[in-house]
């Protein structure tokens, strides 16, 4: 147990952290100010400047927004075995079966229906094909997820 992080404990992947996200800021800098120093010139120079600056300002952004993916990919994962833990409280029966006929964005708009319309809204999503806006316009009972990423 010594090793699990606490609730307030920031999680750190320190490839992405302390190796990438520096190196990529550093360079972000060095280059934004050595291009500035040559910016005007029709030279090599400054043509080779703007490039690195160009690809260290969208690498260093691109690497900041996967973050967001990855976070949100995890909390896709969580809300599948969420509503299979739902769907098997209510019915009995495992989701699994019947997960493959369904789409993730099924899925993940199932979420918001109430216990007791869980199980007929997989059946008619399944037998109907719905769209996630069309499964979510047939929940009487919508219980909000304000705790999204």
């Amino acid at each position: 147990m010594a090793n699990q992080p606490t609730k307030n404990t920031p999680m750190y992947y320190p490839w992405h952290h302390f190796v990438l996200l520096p190196a990529l800021l550093i360079l972000s800098g060095y280059s934004i100010r050595r291009y500035l120093a040559v910016a005007g010139d029709d030279s090599e120079d400054s043509r080779l400047w703007f490039t690195l600056m160009a690809l260290a300002v969208v690498s260093f952004g691109v690497l900041v927004m996967l973050r967001q993916h990855y976070a949100l990919q995890l909390q896709d994962r969580v809300i599948r075995l969420e509503v299979r833990q739902r769907y098997f409280e209510v019915t009995g029966q495992s989701l699994r079966p019947l997960e493959d006929q369904l789409t993730l964005k099924q899925i993940l708009s199932l979420r918001f229906a109430g216990d007791a319309e869980l199980p007929e809204l997989v059946q008619a999503a399944i037998r109907e094909k719905l769209a996630p806006k069309d499964i979510q316009a047939r929940i009487q009972d919508f219980h909000f997820d304000h705790l999204r990423v």
